[in-house]
């Protein structure tokens, strides 16, 4: 509601490069942290990583399809509550975590499938389909908590949400990838 009033008196077309940076520049800071934590957090899987180099292999596509999934989540539900839209987070929430555990089935077995054949290994192609099912199916869960948690700060969840949950995204992600890998590979 308010952030509808806020853009509908507002031509933003109109607004400054210097103000869109400004607006911008805080969002992006806490992203580029936020990168540089995965990073960190990353290296402290190197042993898994040393141990078989081919788990690197995946983690473009990981990374990926789960912000991916959240990307879209988000960027429904925040056009809702631009428009001022009445919308239940939990229930919005559970449908599309089913989105994501439907999105994240499908391509866990695909995925996996194609790393069992293309690498000749069971545990990698059982690790990326776990990895995949488990990460599509809470990218939705961080993609209507981060603007809704903005919103109610009343803070635009536009500008802030996706760097900051893309970041989270990332590093969970990552972290449920290397955790799978050292269960089912060691």
């Amino acid at each position: 509601m308010w952030l509808q009033k806020k853009y509908e008196e507002e031509d933003v077309a109109r607004e400054s490069v210097e103000h869109l940076i400004e607006e911008r520049v805080p969002w992006l800071f806490i992203g580029l942290l936020g990168g540089l934590l995965t990073s960190v957090a990353v290296a402290k899987y190197e042993s898994i990583l040393s141990a078989d180099i081919r788990l690197a292999f995946f983690i473009p596509i990981i990374v990926y399809l789960s912000d991916a999934v959240g990307t879209q989540t988000e960027t429904i539900y925040v056009r809702a509550l631009s428009e001022g839209k009445k919308i239940s987070s939990a229930r919005y929430i559970l449908k599309e975590s089913a989105v994501g555990f439907s999105l994240g089935t499908i391509s866990g077995l695909i995925l996996g499938l194609v790393a069992t054949y293309w690498l000749g290994s069971k545990a990698i192609g059982l690790t990326i389909g776990l990895t995949m099912l488990i990460n599509l199916t809470l990218a939705p869960i961080l993609a209507v908590y981060i603007p809704s948690l903005l919103y109610k700060e009343r803070s635009d969840p536009a500008l802030g949400a996706g760097p900051v949950a893309t970041v989270i995204q990332d590093l969970l992600s990552l972290m449920v990838y290397f955790l799978i890998a050292s269960v089912v590979i060691f």
